[in-house]
């Protein structure tokens, strides 16, 4: 337990160019104290201490304004940026050295009692407001747009955005580790741009065809 709380802390450390030093981290990141509290109750979860697993989470929750469920498997070195209103479900389960911002759901669907969150591989990205729901896998190294709902899987490399997410790329070369949203492809905008195309195509095939309709009608 110890080590993933070190790993979480030298997480903020590296991703967050705002963290000057380790006790700052400790003292003032709201993300960082929900892991701790999350490592915490999930030692008691695993213990089959599973109503104080829970008192401890809903504390860290209104505490945080993180909430974790204390059965979902985080692996070392996950930093939540921020932290507010993040959400992350009980079966869920998130790699190594990943990445959320405010906001993010990692969440569920239905309401069978089996595996219903999804699992985050390892260097995943996941920008603020995102919503990642139901089992469903995101490979390594993958990111995921602020705002993005994903109810498929995204492989690994990939990057996804819009409602429902779209993935707008899958590269050969593996996707960076920090998400400049500004910078993401808006896969609505260029929809929207396909069909004016495809409209200002159809309109001029018709001013053609009416065209020739009326040239007809002057040699007859």
């Amino acid at each position: 337990m110890f080590t993933h709380i070190r790993s979480d802390i030298k997480a903020a450390l590296e991703r967050d160019p705002a963290a000057r030093n380790a006790l700052e981290v400790i003292l003032c990141y709201p993300g960082v104290h929900a892991l701790i509290l999350y490592r915490l109750a999930h030692t008691l979860w695993r213990a089959r201490l599973r109503l104080a697993a829970r008192l401890l989470s809903q504390w860290a929750r209104f505490v945080t304004g993180v909430e974790i469920h204390p059965g979902a498997t985080i692996g070392h070195g996950l930093f939540i940026d921020h932290g507010m209103g993040v959400v992350i479900g009980e079966t869920a389960e998130v790699g190594e050295d990943c990445t959320l911002y405010q906001g993010v759901t990692l969440g569920g669907t239905g309401t069978h009692p089996g595996k219903r969150h999804p699992t985050l591989g390892n260097r995943v990205v996941v920008g603020a407001g995102a919503k990642v729901l139901g089992n469903i896998t995101i490979g390594d190294n993958a990111a995921i747009g602020a705002g993005a709902v994903v109810v498929r899987p995204v492989p690994a490399h990939a990057t996804a955005v819009g409602v429902p997410a779209k993935i707008v790329s899958v590269a050969g070369q593996r996707v960076a580790t920090t998400l400049e949203h500004g910078a993401l492809p808006d896969p609505v905008a260029e929809f929207c741009s396909e069909v004016e195309r495809r409209m200002a195509r159809l309109e001029e095939a018709v001013r053609r065809a009416h065209g020739l309709q009326e040239d007809k009608g002057a040699d007859l």
